[in-house]
């Protein structure tokens, strides 16, 4: 008599599509939450619509549009089982490029992958995305969310995201504004943001001996809460500031550290100098550093340092445009100004030592 063999499936290799609708189901209400009026359709087509009639009040439209991921944060979040507070991360990398051009952001997708889909857990996911663009001010018009069974681990994720924007041509920010005096303004981070990640896990879990739950005196909270602090999100900070004061560029201060992000909008002919002791990094900083006997040179290539926006403004806008940050809750402070570059120096240098 010959065994009767059950035929392969799809379920049977690892993808779970019954979970996915229900993955969809629940993140429905948060995405809802993100619409603009030019945002036509809802969650499930094949395609994100948006109504670009909206942009025939410009004269001449551009579309800037970014792309990025958190990094090796999402391991934080997957040890500690909190899920909805990445997608913050994950606007705050997209919309917070977008808008360094003077962007106002429109629309955002997003990209989840998971070894094995847990809706609730997807849900949470998005349910941060959706909370982030709010913050930002764009809609959430559309998204992928793929089963990798064998791939990832049933526990394993990984989310991306790409973003776009518009900025009126003559209104664009960048290098061909910035003008020899003008004040260099640093905005506060929340902490770590999303970057250097990599460094930070290497340094206090693999050489330290740290472990998430462990509390921190000088941070006030456990280890966990602190690497997941959300980044904050600057967008509707910084579009806010363009209409009360006069801009020249920002900089997004990410991978890279805070000199060579801001030397990305300085001309050649010009130097950026920002003095270190206008402000002091948040004690992560330092414990990332000491843990890992890391140079200073080296921290702030890889870490933001305190500082997760810069924004640079002529001399005599200083005070109207701290003025309006702080009036949005948004810490501020004048770092340094822009000077003409000698024949040694890069495009940004920081200089001093950390205030204490």
């Amino acid at each position: 008599m010959t065994e009767k063999t059950t035929g392969a499936s799809y379920a049977a290799a690892g993808v779970d599509i019954e979970a996915g609708d229900r993955a969809v189901e629940l993140m429905k209400e948060w995405v809802k939450k993100t619409q603009r009026p030019e945002v036509l359709g809802g969650l499930g087509g094949f395609a994100g619509l948006f109504d670009a009639s909206a942009l025939k009040r410009y004269e001449r439209p551009l579309l800037a549009s970014a792309t990025d991921g958190v990094g090796t944060k999402v391991d934080i979040a997957r040890q500690l089982g909190v899920y909805d507070t990445i997608g913050h991360d994950l606007v705050a990398m997209v919309m917070d490029d977008i808008v360094v051009c003077g962007a106002e952001p429109l629309f955002m997708t997003d990209y989840i992958c998971v070894g094995k889909v847990h809706p609730e857990r997807v849900a949470a996911i998005v349910k941060g995305i959706a909370e982030g663009c709010v913050l930002a001010g764009c809609a959430l018009v559309g998204g992928e969310t793929a089963e990798h069974p064998g791939l990832l681990g049933p526990d394993d994720f990984d989310v991306a995201g790409a973003g776009t924007g518009v900025v009126e041509y003559d209104r664009l920010l960048g290098q061909d504004r910035i003008r020899t005096g003008d004040a260099v303004i640093a905005m506060a981070s929340s902490g770590l943001h999303s970057n250097g990640y990599s460094l930070v896990r290497h340094v206090l879990f693999d050489r330290a001996g740290m472990s998430l739950e462990q509390e921190i005196e000088e941070l006030g909270r456990t280890l966990g809460e602190e690497l997941l602090e959300p980044t904050k999100i600057y967008s509707l900070d910084c579009l806010a500031l363009t209409r009360t004061a006069e801009v020249h560029a920002f900089s997004h201060i990410t991978g890279g550290g805070l000199a060579a992000n801001l030397a990305r909008v300085i001309p050649d002919h010009l130097h950026a100098t920002v003095d270190r002791s206008t402000w002091a990094p948040g004690a992560i900083f330092d414990l990332v550093g000491k843990a890992g006997q890391v140079e200073q040179l080296e921290l702030e290539k890889t870490l933001n340092m305190g500082v997760g926006m810069m924004a640079v403004v002529p001399a005599e806008s200083v005070d109207v445009a701290l003025t309006a940050l702080a009036d949005r809750g948004v810490d501020s402070w004048v770092a340094g100004e822009i000077v003409e570059r000698g024949e040694h120096t890069e495009g940004s240098t920081l200089t001093g030592s950390y205030a204490s």
